[in-house]
């Protein structure tokens, strides 16, 4: 009866100390995470002064606060988002680098030969919020609509100039709209459209296009106008402004949205915890009263259900731009 109780017993003990280094590994991995948060990187690929620049500072201080924890910025403007992209999946699959991308993630791979899979090699968070955009003048210019551009556009063929970040889902929209209203202008690339704003201010350029959160303070102390706007609704800071489409051009729209991203094999239980991250902090009401004012809409789709709309968004995105034959160097 002996030899069977010290058998068991020391079953037992292999039970006990494969139970102890499992538990010992859960709480070393939740220490590590807990440690390394503190420099967590949000990787933002435009330059500061953007609307998803604001967005990544509100919803940094945010999640640092309420999760009592430590999230940067770090601004990586380039290539059209592609430094940035290619840092993040360059970083290792643990979740300290998270990446904080708008439609570009899916319009450039369309637009230009990429060393990585947009929609396999790095992984949607959520969508968090989304944003209207608005093609803009010199409030002292003489074109009041968007029909006055487009008519001294055609009789001018590409002597006119517009301006807005290099390599963007805003440059190709403004491209889309050339072709959607047979016209053409020549193309003045910037860093990002705060910088073509300032151009257009000083009359270097024609017209720019940018998302509203940036130009809505020169659109409201009346230094710029705005022609139109690309959402399906007008936005209620400028009820006068249309929409393109209400402006005769079928089908157009250019939102933008707003979304974190991870490199693949990040472990699914980090990602899980930053869905719930990011959509609590972007739905906390001082988040959202402050996005309000950088007139940035709150409208979160996580996991699965954007991981199939940004398919069909790759998809889509794709069809225009081979239809346009938009080439971007």
């Amino acid at each position: 009866m002996k030899l069977p109780n010290r058998r068991l017993s020391g079953l037992y003990a292999g039970f006990a100390v494969v139970a102890a280094v499992a538990l010992t590994a859960g709480l070393i991995s939740d220490f590590a995470w807990s440690q390394s948060a503190r420099t967590i990187k949000l990787i933002v690929p435009f330059p500061p002064g953007g609307g998803i620049d604001a967005l990544g500072r509100i919803l940094a201080e945010e999640i640092s606060h309420a999760q009592k924890t430590s999230m940067v910025v770090e601004n990586r403007p380039g290539a059209g988002t592609l430094i940035a992209t290619e840092s993040v999946l360059r970083s290792p699959p643990d979740g300290m680098t998270v990446l904080l991308n708008n439609n570009s993630s899916i319009v450039i791979p369309n637009l230009r030969k990429v060393s990585y899979d947009p929609l396999a090699d790095i992984v949607p968070i959520c969508r968090l919020a989304t944003t209207s955009t608005v093609v803009v003048v010199n409030a002292k210019s003489p074109y009041r609509t968007l029909d006055d551009l487009i008519r001294a556009a055609r009789a001018k063929p590409g002597e006119l100039t517009w301006g807005g970040a290099a390599a963007s889902t805003l440059t190709i929209g403004f491209e889309m709209l050339q072709h959607a209203a047979n016209f053409k202008m020549a193309f003045v690339p910037f860093t990002g459209p705060p910088q073509a704003l300032s151009a257009l201010l000083g009359d270097h350029i024609v017209a720019a296009i940018a998302d509203y959160p940036v130009a809505a303070g020169q659109l409201q102390s009346k230094s710029l106008r705005a022609l139109v706007t690309g959402s399906r609704a007008r936005i209620p800071d400028l009820p006068d402004v249309p929409t393109a489409i209400e402006a005769g051009i079928k089908d157009y729209e250019l939102e933008l949205w707003y979304a974190p991203f991870v490199v693949a094999k990040t472990p699914k239980d980090v990602i899980a915890r930053y869905e719930d991250w990011f959509s609590k902090a972007v739905q906390a009401p001082a988040v959202k009263s402050k996005l309000a004012t950088q007139q940035i809409n709150v409208k979160v789709t996580c996991g699965q259900d954007f991981a199939v709309e940004l398919r069909r968004l790759y998809e889509d995105y794709g069809r225009a731009i081979r239809e346009a034959n938009l080439k971007i160097e």
